[in-house]
């Protein structure tokens, strides 16, 4: 089995301070970090994937439901859309961008990024058609949101065919209370999740 690391939208934007922050962004960045140097030979490939939004329409709202609309955040270019400092020092095989002009939760709705552009098009290959082409056939998840582009990019993978596992302990969610829910819901769907103890 030849495994893939994805680490799902570690930015600062989505850490303490940030324009949508989730408490402990910061922790689970450094802890990534520390994981990917422990293990990094265990994967054939490691990418990332970052929010990137242009225009996205009613996901941008000045009365977010924190739902379907939310603050602004993660704009293409911008301080808060980089990589987290913890994960852009790592040495990853690819990025990928996501949200240019919608929505866009699943890291398979993201397509490779040039991280030194400020604005991606949209001629970057999508991220299950990389995997696919670098012979992956099953990925392992981090990163933020637990409840939200962890969640969507676990699914999509095993629709995809991807063995997947989310390590539990390298996320951290936005509604903390919520999680038993939503590893149900990934366990139903045919996620691992490993979890601490």
């Amino acid at each position: 089995m030849s495994t893939a690391l994805l680490i799902i939208d570690v930015q600062p934007d989505f850490c303490e301070d940030g324009a949508l922050a989730v408490a402990g962004g910061n922790a689970v960045a450094a802890a990534i970090a520390a994981d990917v140097a422990e293990r990094k030979g265990s994967y054939s490939a490691i990418v990332t994937t970052q929010d990137w939004h242009i225009e996205p329409g009613d996901h941008f709202s000045e009365n977010p439901d924190f739902i379907d609309s939310w603050p602004v955040h993660c704009v293409a270019g911008t301080p808060g859309a980089a990589l987290h400092p913890h994960i852009a020092g790592l040495a990853v095989d690819a990025h990928f961008a996501k949200g240019r002009f919608t929505a866009a939760y699943s890291g398979f709705e993201a397509r490779q990024l040039d991280p030194t552009a400020d604005k991606a098009d949209e001629s970057g290959e999508l991220l299950g058609l990389w995997l696919k082409a670098k012979g992956i056939t099953a990925v392992d998840l981090v990163g933020l949101a637990a409840d939200h582009c962890v969640k969507a990019t676990a699914l999509d993978a095993v629709q995809a065919g991807f063995a997947t596992t989310v390590i539990s302990p390298l996320t951290a969610a936005v509604s903390p209370q919520g999680l038993p829910a939503v590893h149900d819901q990934l366990r139903a769907a045919g996620v691992t999740v490993l979890s601490l103890g």
